[in-house]
């Protein structure tokens, strides 16, 4: 049997020297890193607790294709794992510069493009590209957006990007590498017009007049062999509120599915308009994700910092800030975290501690530690960690329930002492429970192809064909609308077809999940198995996540930048972000539909193949103990060996079981600890 096993990047020297770390330095206690690397450690060592659990279930032939598939499942979700956090905010408020800080400081340079005036000028994702293990520089032309595909798309066509090799061993060329991201383009008005840009929303190229200043690049991709990303950790950084109004694929999905958001305010200007208008229509919406949260990082405060009258009144300039910027946001104040990315960037180059401590930026480091990697831990815990905790209760209910036959077998010996007779009896009682989940299982297996035949019901109403003939209709009808109230009802009957696909889905797995809990109460009423419960069928995250599409998409109509904007503009944009997005969850649907009913019946398929292979073994060890001339001593003796042998298999189940329980780097540096899951 081969296991399955998360791929983790190797490292070579040379890349490790070219970051310079210095252990005592980089890894000190309560730092980003130190915090990022116990993470990805504690998932490293549920990997590892899940093949030992692998290796346990065939030593005690207790594994099957069912198991195996589910492991798998939860082994590649803490695989693709990630960690995504949106910088988002105006132009020059340093958002740039933060991430230098934050996660590039080891080069011993600012390495991002970060100076005075606009220099992010398209969405730059930087992530370590685990599949091609390469660092590399990965650019989208800004010509991309005359068509109506999807950024999700475009990603899935290497010959849409240019591709840049990036060598990390020298800072140097890397940086002159990175600084392609900010390249810009003077174009006439008319194409930006083209490009689905607006003219007030652009700078006048003064070398030539008539001419606005465009990005060259619609996306750019940085992939980077850097530690914290190959931990999983993605970084979103993000343009100004002009390319937010641009570029609705990163205000429809790309910002808000990020787990978390850092919003760049400035100190020296406060909240402008511009902050707030940001705030308001891309982040502080209720249907975002963030589960972990969306936190204010008022930046630049050195500006305040005033020598002459001491660092009490420096202080209380920034408490004043804190407080009239939780004001405006409407947040509380400990959300809002006072940096300077400068200083903070320049202390940890020059290894100056007590600068990067005036810098604040370890509180801000502490704050993505303690409330962002808590949240992931949470979401690894609720996943796969209460789903594998199930799994071993099975596991060692059966093993119990071995070593209590095993135990009433050496009590008849030594009571009674049995003769090969009274064996022979052990062994054909032995046998009738043998044959009592045999049957079971034949039967199971018959409910399973039954199953199979739910899966068809469920994906037919979900089938790919149906969601493309709405689409099509659907942009036919758009391209015939002659006012903007036929284009609305248009875009509403989309949404209107996609819910009703969903709720006669519904009506039909409510059927169908009566018929799998009607097969647990069966078998739960036949057996000591009332632990056992069916897998719910669940969309209800895809339901919500179309409602809150339904919600952008009512926002996105009524705009104004909408409405003054070219209806085959409108056509595109809708088609590239909101049809682009309800495909990804109408094909989310149609995955569960999928899986649901081959999984449905899994916890009492696992329980009733492992209490068959547990009476089997059984049966062929009490044959072999009755056929034999061994004394009763000798008997008594083997079933001992037995005993201890089963002790020490469960010993081994329960040590799994308390790694696999073992509370999360952030939980397990509070006081009380309360993990959720099943108990053995």
């Amino acid at each position: 049997m081969s296991y399955y096993c998360p791929k983790v990047p190797r490292r070579s020297a040379r890349v490790i020297a070219a970051f310079r770390f210095q252990k005592g330095y980089l890894m000190s206690a309560g730092s980003l890193s130190h915090q990022v690397e116990a993470y990805f450690g504690w998932k490293n060592n549920l990997v590892k607790e899940v093949i030992r659990y692998q290796t346990w279930l065939q030593n005690n032939k207790l594994y099957s294709d069912d198991i195996d598939l589910r492991l798998k499942r939860g082994l590649k979700l803490l695989q693709d794992d990630e960690l995504t956090i949106a910088f988002v905010g105006e132009y020059s408020r340093g958002k740039t510069e933060l991430i230098n800080a934050l996660f590039f400081a080891d080069f011993g340079q600012r390495m991002l493009p970060s100076q005075a005036g606009r220099t992010t000028m398209c969405p730059t994702e930087i992530f370590f590209d685990r599949e091609q293990n390469e660092s590399y520089l990965q650019l989208l032309p800004i010509e991309s957006r005359e068509n109506a595909e999807a950024l999700g798309q475009i990603k899935l066509q290497p010959e849409a990007w240019q591709k840049h090799p990036l060598d990390i061993s020298s800072p140097e060329a890397m940086q002159a590498s990175l600084k392609e991201v900010a390249r810009t383009l003077s174009v006439s008005v008319e194409r930006a017009r083209e490009l689905g840009f607006l003219k007030d929303m652009l700078d006048h190229d003064p070398e030539h007049p008539g001419n606005v200043i465009i990005p060259a690049w619609r996306h750019a991709m940085i992939s980077l062999d850097h530690p914290l990303l190959t931990r999983g950790l993605r970084i979103l950084d993000t343009p100004g509120l002009n390319a937010l109004g641009s570029e609705p694929e990163l205000t429809i999905s790309m910002i808000p599915n990020a787990h978390a958001v850092i919003f760049l305010l400035s100190a020296d200007t406060g909240v402008t308009a511009s902050d707030l208008s940001i705030w308001r229509d891309y982040i502080a919406l209720d249907e975002s994700d963030h589960r972990a949260g969306r936190f204010a990082v008022l930046n630049k405060i050195d500006v305040l910092w005033d020598d002459l009258q001491g660092e009490t009144h420096t202080q209380d300039s920034i408490r004043k800030v804190r407080k009239y910027t939780a004001d405006h946001l409407k947040i509380a104040s400990e959300d809002i975290i006072p940096v300077s990315a400068k200083q903070a960037l320049l202390a940890k180059v020059r290894k100056d501690a007590e600068l990067e401590k005036r810098s604040q930026l370890p509180e801000l480091e502490q704050l993505i530690s303690e409330r962002i990697l808590a949240q992931k831990e949470q979401i690894i815990t609720t996943s796969f960690i209460n789903d594998i905790l199930g799994m071993l209760q099975n596991s060692q209910a059966v093993l119990h329930s071995r070593l209590n036959n095993l135990s009433q077998q050496l009590s008849l010996i030594e009571d009674k002492k049995v003769n090969p007779t009274l064996m022979q009896h052990l062994a054909q009682k032995t046998q009738q429970d043998y044959d009592f989940y045999y049957k079971k299982l034949i039967t199971l297996r018959s409910s399973r192809r039954l199953m199979k035949s739910q899966e068809q019901i469920l994906t037919q109403l979900v089938t790919p064909e149906k969601l493309e003939n709405t689409i099509v209709e659907t942009r036919q009808k758009l391209q015939d609308s002659w006012t903007t109230v036929g284009m609305n009802i248009t875009m509403q009957q989309f949404f209107q077809r996609l819910n009703d696909d969903i709720r006669h889905l519904q009506s039909e797995a409510r059927l169908a999940e009566k018929m799998v809990n009607s097969i647990y109460q069966r078998y739960k009423s036949d057996t000591k198995a009332q632990h056992l419960q069916p897998i719910p069928f669940s969309v209800a995250r895809q339901i919500k996540a179309l409602k809150v599409l339904e919600e952008k998409a009512t926002r996105f109509r009524r705009a104004p930048r909408t409405i003054l904007t070219e209806q085959t503009l409108v056509i595109k944009r809708f088609f590239s972000t909101m049809v682009q997005e309800a495909r990804d969850i109408y094909t989310g649907i149609r995955t569960e539909c999928e899986r649901w009913p081959n999984e449905a019946l899994l916890p009492i398929m696992q329980y009733t193949l492992e209490q068959k292979q547990l009476l089997e073994h059984q049966i062929k060890r009490l044959k072999s103990l009755s056929q034999t001339n061994k004394s009763v001593n000798s008997q008594r003796e083997q079933i001992r060996k037995l005993l201890d042998e089963n002790q020490a298999q469960l010993m081994i189940a329960d040590s799994i079981q308390r790694h696999v329980r073992k509370p999360a780097p952030t939980l397990s540096s509070k006081k009380v600890v309360s993990l959720p899951g099943l108990t053995g």
